[in-house]
């Protein structure tokens, strides 16, 4: 059976420890692998999630030290948002405080209260507060505990000139279908996925196009089952939408297609196959550097130019 949804958003980062310290402590995700940029081995690509590291948990970044700031405007994504409990936003708020961390007052959203807030970089995130998931698991340590701690991707909402070529993709390919209009944003949602399952598009023509940078989104994955289920997506994509996508690339955790949607967004479909822990055990899930086999030989150099990150 096929599961839609979001299986990870990409992200660009200042400094690697600082992008760690507040991934992991303030926000209390684990780190669920730490490698390096298959294209660019010289930066580490960093994926924080769950426990497992399921799909529509991941959150991922390529760190660079002095990376010019990004702007959001059309044509990107606006903002990355989270899944908690309902209950837990007093906690959150709380600890934003504590921590210095650039945050709005709740405000409400599709009938959910959120926190927009941002990360050192300036990225632009939320905290959905969920009604009834304080069972689901949750990965917890550190001072974050398990009844506030984060379950997942919540929602990404994209900054588009215009809607209509982006709705038609996410719901004839991606397995989404419309769910409600507030404004000028209208809201998507795959049938039967809580993690990952929301994506919002707000139509707003005549803004300035984004600038890619720190703070901004590289791309956004969505899930396929495997690759039989990835190559039909790519078929209707190319047939129903007059849309080519990139050949496949063997991510190590995931094999991957790309394509530029209509409204500019790089989108990627990811297979849910193998997952984070094809070359390590789940207990151990983060803590080494683990390379391709086709870098290996460069290890010690990769290493050296690495900074620490904790």
């Amino acid at each position: 059976m096929s599961t839609h949804g979001i299986h990870h958003v990409t992200a660009i980062a200042g400094a690697a420890g600082r992008n760690a310290d507040f991934y992991t402590r303030v926000l209390g995700l684990r780190l669920v692998k730490k490698t390096v940029n298959f294209d660019d081995p010289g930066t580490y690509h960093l994926y924080y999630g769950d426990e497992a590291g399921q799909p529509g948990t991941i959150i991922t970044f390529f760190p660079w030290d002095h990376v010019a700031a990004g702007r959001v405007g059309v044509g990107e994504t606006q903002q990355t948002v989270f899944r908690v409990p309902e209950e837990a936003l007093g906690f959150w708020i709380h600890r934003f405080v504590a921590n210095g961390v650039e945050h709005e007052p709740v405000t409400r959203h599709f009938g959910e209260s959120v926190i927009a807030f941002r990360d050192p970089d300036g990225m632009r995130l939320g905290l959905a507060g969920v009604p009834g998931i304080a069972s689901e698991p949750a990965w917890s340590e550190g001072d974050v505990p398990p009844e506030a701690a984060i379950r997942g991707v919540h929602s990404v909402n994209l900054l588009l000139a215009e809607i209509a070529g982006t709705a038609a993709v996410l719901t004839d390919v991606l397995g989404f279908a419309e769910a409600g209009r507030e404004g000028s944003v209208t809201r998507f949602r795959a049938d039967g996925t809580g993690i990952g399952g929301i994506v919002d598009l707000h139509e707003a023509g005549g803004f300035l196009a984004g600038r890619a940078g720190g703070g901004s989104v590289h791309h956004i994955a969505f899930r396929a089952k495997d690759d039989a289920e990835q190559d039909a997506m790519v078929k209707r994509l190319r047939e129903r939408h007059g849309l080519r996508a990139t050949e496949q690339k063997d991510r190590a955790y995931f094999r991957s297609v790309y394509f530029r949607e209509p409204g500019g967004v790089l989108f990627e479909i990811a297979t849910d196959e193998p997952g984070f822990d094809a070359d390590e055990s789940r207990d151990r899930l983060g803590r080494d550097l683990k390379l391709p086999a086709f870098l290996e030989g460069r290890r010690p150099a990769i290493e050296a130019a690495l900074p620490p990150i904790g």
